[in-house]
């Protein structure tokens, strides 16, 4: 009789640890490292995120001003003569843009820390001027909100699609480039990654190592 108490208490005890685990909320920082900076709802369509009215954002407990976004038209190259790729390196912190055998661009970058940028070969796979992010932990002050991410180019192939959303795009709330800043996406200087968006079509291949 003692044995067969014991073992429903065993069992409820159990079943109560169960329960408990299964009403726990996510874990924000293991959605930021697998949804990469964006959490991108699968296989949907984007559109532009753009709103004037959102002038300020949070990144890391700090308040950060959104600057307006514009056209600066800075960028002019004459027509492409291979194919073009981008590699980033991310010992270095540095993107390059090849036209064939030719270096066109090298930027210094941020790429992942509070989540690592993905290795491999990629290709552009959707382009928008602008774009909302956030996610993060308050209580690991990772959390960021930041509306209005200038020039974003999303990059993914079968293993890593393109809506777990790692990027390219241009970058306000930080100026530490060089070191590595992101949840990973590649984080660039905002008039270079226009550069970049107005250069690189859809399909372009990406290699990170």
């Amino acid at each position: 009789m003692k044995k067969t108490t014991y073992l429903l208490v065993i069992l409820t005890l159990i079943e109560s640890a169960v329960v408990w685990m299964l009403n726990q909320p996510l874990n924000a920082q293991k959605s930021s490292a697998t949804l990469g900076c964006i959490p991108v709802n699968s296989r949907q369509e984007l559109s532009e995120q753009y709103d004037p009215s959102e002038t300020s954002g949070e990144y890391l407990g700090y308040k950060v001003t959104v600057p307006a976004l514009f056209d600066s038209f800075a960028y002019v190259l004459g027509e492409s003569v291979g194919v073009k790729r981008i590699e980033v390196n991310l010992a270095a912190q540095h993107v390059y843009g090849f036209d064939g055998n030719t270096k066109l661009f090298d930027f210094v970058v941020s790429t992942g820390k509070w989540a690592p940028t993905p290795k491999g070969t990629f290709t552009i796979e959707r382009k928008i001027r602008a774009q909302k992010m956030s996610g993060g932990s308050r209580e690991r002050n990772t959390y960021y909100y930041l509306p209005n991410v200038p020039w974003v180019m999303f990059f993914g192939n079968s293993q890593i699609p393109w809506y777990r959303g790692f990027s390219f795009h241009g970058t306000y709330w930080h100026n530490n480039f060089g070191q590595p800043m992101s949840h990973g996406c590649v984080n660039m200087k905002t008039p270079e990654a226009e550069q970049l968006f107005n250069w690189a079509p859809i399909g372009t291949p990406v290699i990170i190592y």
